[in-house]
């Protein structure tokens, strides 16, 4: 008989995504500027079928009255908690990955006090006191990171059952008159992680994680409005967005190449990659980029799901809430079932990058 092996598999997953849907054409009477004040030359349904063929994203969602970051969270840890069917005075951790906090829609001031996961253990009603509830701002990847953090919780011995949580509202801080604005959007998503034994490992199997800033620390930052005649204090999110194409484009294929390689695990074992929906085109560059790593041609049409069209980029939930959309069979076209391995891949300001080999239990 084999010895038993433990493992951090999710044993259940949740998320909300506001009501409220913003198409690309509610954007045709916004005043778009560039980076040193000028208006764009361009009309407006020129510039949005342009970003439209570039990100692929025709549609996202915001969130609505007075909801924050941490209710979206809040919302999905129990649609999380519900699925995985525990107790939440059972958690050991709740660890909340966003990067603005709480952003009322009349405000563009940041509040982290007390930290998100301090608020969502609050509205879950958790007594517990040994239930230790932080955050993790860490870019986009700051939810997959989180995965990796509560696996070394569960790995020790410490800690058997750990909520993961990746939450934002990116419309509340997003400038009307930078382009850049259509990317972003809101949502959350929640998985439950536990420590299972079992004769052969399965859910997380290898990591690896790159932080670069001596010169990327920046590329994607806060600073105000493009539009010199709006009020200069509040701060928006900027990026240069063709230097963190090449970063993500650079980083990203190679990162997995060689978490696989650590793992010893081929690409052709891989059923899914799961990749952080930040802008459809540069997701296809980095797939493309890892097959040809392998020496490979040929990518199969449904190894990489995506969400981005509909629900735009809103950071740390992309990954949550696509693979609650898979795992529950609420995505056309794609499944998990046991014994597949997939890939999670996240990158953002930092610059960070991460990735996750799975097997599903």
């Amino acid at each position: 008989m084999l010895p038993h092996t433990l493992s951090t598999v999710i044993t259940g997953s949740g998320r909300f995504l506001p009501e409220k849907v913003v198409a690309n054409n509610d954007f045709l009477e916004n005043e778009f500027y560039d980076v040193s004040g000028k208006k764009l030359p361009n009309p407006n349904e020129v510039i949005i079928q342009k970003f439209q063929q570039i990100t692929g994203i025709k549609e996202r969602r915001y969130a609505t009255g007075n909801m924050v970051a941490s209710d979206l969270g809040f919302l999905a840890a129990q649609e999380a908690i519900t699925n995985a069917g525990i107790d939440p005075e059972t958690l050991d951790y709740i660890i909340v990955a966003h990067n603005f906090g709480d952003v009322k829609a009349s405000s563009r001031r940041v509040d982290m006090m007390p930290p998100l996961a301090a608020r969502i253990k609050h509205k879950l009603q958790i007594a517990n006191p040994y239930t230790v509830a932080y955050d993790l701002p860490f870019g986009c990847p700051g939810w997959l990171q989180g995965i990796i953090q509560a696996h070394y919780y569960l790995q020790s011995g410490d800690a058997k059952r750990i909520l993961v949580i990746g939450t934002e509202t990116l419309s509340r801080v997003s400038d009307a008159h930078d382009r850049d604005s259509m990317i972003y959007s809101d949502g959350a998503g929640a998985v439950i992680l536990e420590a299972q034994a079992g004769e052969a490992k399965a859910g997380v199997l290898k990591h690896l994680t790159v932080s670069n800033t001596l010169t990327q620390a920046l590329w994607l930052h806060s600073s105000p409005s493009y539009n010199p005649a709006a009020p200069q204090q509040d701060l928006y999110i900027k990026m240069d967005g063709r230097k963190i194409y090449e970063y993500a484009l650079k980083t990203v294929p190679q990162l997995i190449k060689d978490c696989l390689d650590k793992a010893g695990i081929p690409l052709t074992d891989i059923k899914k990659v799961l990749i952080h929906q930040a802008n459809e085109k540069m997701d296809e560059a980095m797939l493309e980029r890892l097959f040809k790593l392998f020496g490979q041609e040929n990518i199969p049409a449904d190894i990489m799901p995506m969400t981005i069209a509909k629900l735009g980029n809103n950071s740390v939930a992309t990954l949550p809430v696509l693979y609650d959309f898979i795992a529950r069979g609420e995505l056309a076209g794609h499944g998990l079932h046991s014994g597949d391995t997939v890939v999670f891949a996240s990158v953002g300001a930092g610059m960070n990058a991460n990735a996750v080999i799975y097997r599903i239990p």
